[in-house]
């Protein structure tokens, strides 16, 4: 079964910090450690992409190209990786083909080596460009299947996805199990399943929320997957990944040791200490993210969509409402054709049920999300929507059955030509592609520094400065 070691991908330099402190960490902060964590033995490192981008722009004050520009000139022996969410790039929005292509192209430009790309419904229609410029540039797709638990996700139901993502033309593939539902037992079974039905590596990334992802890789690992995700202790546990190091540890002098310095990580670590008490102390990361919240389990609710659904009920003074909410979840869920909880349906799913359960009447105020859903606009959910539900959202309207980007006209030329004032690199079209508003105000403030005003003055007038 498994004679072969096992493939680490470091995360500190983005979901671990995406998880733990909200996207924070500065590239200045990076830099004098990542020659180190170049001569470890990491298969690759993930530093980019997911909410880094937007992050960088809207509170950093950062230009993302530059940093990855900057990370790729110091890592010579590991591979960079990044995350990418299908059609809606690293936005909120279905995006053009036109600037997809553009957008993977100039990633892979600037130095990333593996493009993760996922849909947050699974439907592999909204990876298909993605996927097509990541190998025109010779880029790896790393597809990644958003993992959850529900009556039609079955073994079938896994394989089945992983032969379309291999036939497709995957590299290889990602179990994302960003709420942590994976467990033990299932993990073996799942790994198992995809290793006799596809054969492109298997890579495991879980989150700790639940408690059980250090056990899951285990069994994930003696299942024979390849790669498994994990992040240096500092920024581990919680609502991050499993240590590097207790992997490294576990799996030492076994045929699955991954080979890792583990004096090297020591010294990773204790670079990595002071800033996650920095952060602490700053107020960026909360103590309570690293907690384990066996909740996520019995309710099946990421970590991030609870606390949101919590605030939501405070804001409306209704918390003693949270456990009737909670029951509404899966009922709102089953309405909209049992999607993965994941960016963006999570947040649509929470806050239907909240309205749903205070309104005292299902679906008696439907937020515009909830309706674009049930128009199609997100793409093609594992079962049909609720006929009824729908005719109520959409009244006569045609419901969207194609690829949803295929109605999209091609927009980069456009887009380019409202932004022509602020251009200083090909990059910062696609800055402004995603993020229109946050972009021109980074611009501003990046002129600003080139023509010597002082960046404080300057954001007293336009913005906070970011802390």
């Amino acid at each position: 079964m498994g004679d072969k070691k096992i493939k680490i991908t470091e995360t500190v330099l983005r979901d671990a910090h995406q998880s733990l402190m909200a996207t924070r960490m500065r590239t200045e902060e990076m830099v004098p450690i990542l020659d180190k964590m170049d001569q470890v033995g990491y298969y690759s490192v993930e530093c980019w992409g997911g909410a880094t981008f937007d992050a960088c722009l809207r509170f950093l004050n950062e230009d993302p190209w530059e940093r990855l520009r900057v990370l790729r000139s110091h890592f010579k022996n590991t591979k960079l990786q990044m995350l990418l969410r299908g059609q809606n790039i690293l936005g909120y929005r279905h995006y053009a083909d036109d600037v997809v292509e553009a957008f993977v192209q100039r990633s892979i430009a600037n130095g990333i080596d593996i493009i993760r790309i996922f849909d947050a419904l699974n439907d592999t229609r909204n990876l298909e460009t993605a996927v097509r410029a990541t190998k025109k540039e010779g880029g790896e797709a790393q597809i990644a299947m958003a993992y959850t638990l529900g009556e039609p996700y079955t073994i079938d139901y896994w394989t089945d996805l992983a032969k379309r993502i291999e036939d497709m033309g995957a590299d290889s593939i990602c179990v994302k199990d960003m709420a942590g539902l994976l467990v033990p037992e299932k993990a073996t079974e799942l790994v198992i399943a995809l290793k006799n039905a596809v054969d492109i590596p298997i890579d495991l990334h879980s989150h700790c929320t639940s408690g059980v992802a250090p056990i899951t890789y285990v069994r994930g690992i003696e299942a024979g997957c390849d790669i498994v995700d994990t992040a240096i202790s500092p920024f581990s546990g919680g609502t991050s990944q499993p240590a590097t190091e207790v992997i490294e540890e576990t799996f030492m002098g076994t045929d699955h040791d991954p080979g890792l310095d583990i004096g090297l990580l020591s010294e990773i670590a204790d670079y990595f200490k002071p800033i996650k008490a920095k952060a602490i102390a700053d107020g960026q990361m909360d103590p309570k993210v690293l907690g384990t919240d066996i909740n996520a389990l019995i309710y099946q609710v990421p970590g991030g969509m609870l606390s949101n659904m919590i605030s939501q009920l405070k804001e409306m003074k209704a918390e003693d409402k949270l456990t009737e909410v909670l029951e509404e979840v899966p009922r709102v869920r089953k309405d909209i054709g049992y999607p993965p909880l994941v960016t963006p349906s999570s947040q649509i799913v929470g806050t239907q049920a909240v309205l749903n359960v205070l309104s005292g009447e299902r679906y008696k105020i439907m937020t515009e999300e909830m309706r674009k859903i049930l128009r199609g606009e997100y793409g093609k959910t594992v079962l049909d929507f609720d006929k009824d539900l729908q005719k109520k959202a959409i009244g006569d309207d045609e419901p969207i059955t194609c690829r949803p980007a295929d109605l999209l006209k091609p927009e980069l030329k456009e887009l380019e030509k409202k932004m022509s004032a602020y251009k200083q690199q090909e990059e910062d079209v696609l800055s402004y592609a995603l993020f229109p508003d946050v972009a021109c105000e980074f611009f501003k403030y990046r002129e600003a520094v080139q023509n010597n005003i002082d960046p404080a003055i300057y954001d007293a007038k336009h913005r906070a400065y970011p802390v």
